[in-house]
C-alpha cells in the first residue's frame, strides 16, 4: 500500500498494489499494522455504505464534536471526493482537495478530523465505502453548501446535482462553526 500526500498536510491518497490475472483481481484494501505505523491513533470504529446515481452531491458534512477521521473509497462506479479544511489553526484552512476514486482506480482517501467531507457521484451509480473514527452523532452534524464561492470547489458536475434537502440549504463557509484547534 502506498500512502500518497497531497497539497494538504493529513490529507492523503492510499493506492494498493493490485494483483490481477485472467481470473480477476485481488488487493489489500485495509492492513491494521500498516495504517497504525502511518497513522497512529486514528483507530476506526464505524463502517458504512452508501448508494447514489449519477450527479448526486453529498456533502459537505463533518461533526463539530465527536469528529470523525474517514477513510473513504469507492466500490462501484465512480466518484469526485472532497475534503475542505476546517481546522482555523491550519496554514490551509479553507482550502479543499479533490481526487477521483472508483472501483477501477482502487484509491482511497483519508480525510482527518477537522476537514469536512462530500462526494460527486461521476458514474452511472456508485457505491461508496468509508470507514470512520468515532460514531455517528447527529446533534453534532454540520454541513456547509456544496457551492460556496468562499471555498469554490471546482465539481466536474454536469448541470445540476442532486441534492438532499439538508444538503440543499446548508449555510455557507463563513457562517460555519469550524474548528478551532486541529481536529
Amino acid at each position: 500500500m502506498e500512502f500518497i500526500k497531497t497539497s494538504i498536510a493529513d490529507v492523503i491518497i492510499l493506492e494498493p498494489e493490485v494483483y490481477t490475472d485472467e481470473r480477476g483481481f485481488f488487493f489489500e484494501s485495509f492492513n491494521a499494522a500498516l495504517w497504525e505505523k502511518a497513522h497512529a491513533g486514528d483507530e476506526f470504529v464505524q463502517d458504512n455504505h452508501s448508494r447514489s446515481i449519477k450527479n448526486v452531491l453529498r456533502g459537505l458534512h463533518y461533526q463539530i464534536k465527536q469528529p470523525q477521521g474517514k477513510l473513504v473509497r469507492a466500490v462501484i462506479g465512480e466518484i469526485f471526493d472532497v475534503a475542505v479544511d476546517l481546522r482555523k489553526s491550519s496554514k490551509t484552512f479553507g482550502k479543499w482537495i479533490g481526487v477521483n476514486l472508483s472501483a477501477e482506480n482502487k484509491r482511497q482517501l483519508w480525510v482527518p478530523k477537522g476537514f469536512a467531507h462530500g462526494f460527486l457521484v461521476l458514474s452511472d451509480v456508485a457505491e461508496v465505502i468509508y470507514k470512520t473514527t468515532d460514531y455517528y452523532a447527529p446533534d453534532f452534524e454540520r454541513a456547509i453548501i456544496w457551492n460556496d464561492p468562499a471555498i469554490g470547489i471546482e465539481w466536474p458536475l454536469e448541470g445540476r446535482p442532486l441534492l438532499s434537502r439538508k444538503d440543499s440549504s446548508a449555510p455557507a463557509f463563513r457562517d460555519a462553526e469550524v474548528f478551532e484547534e486541529n481536529g
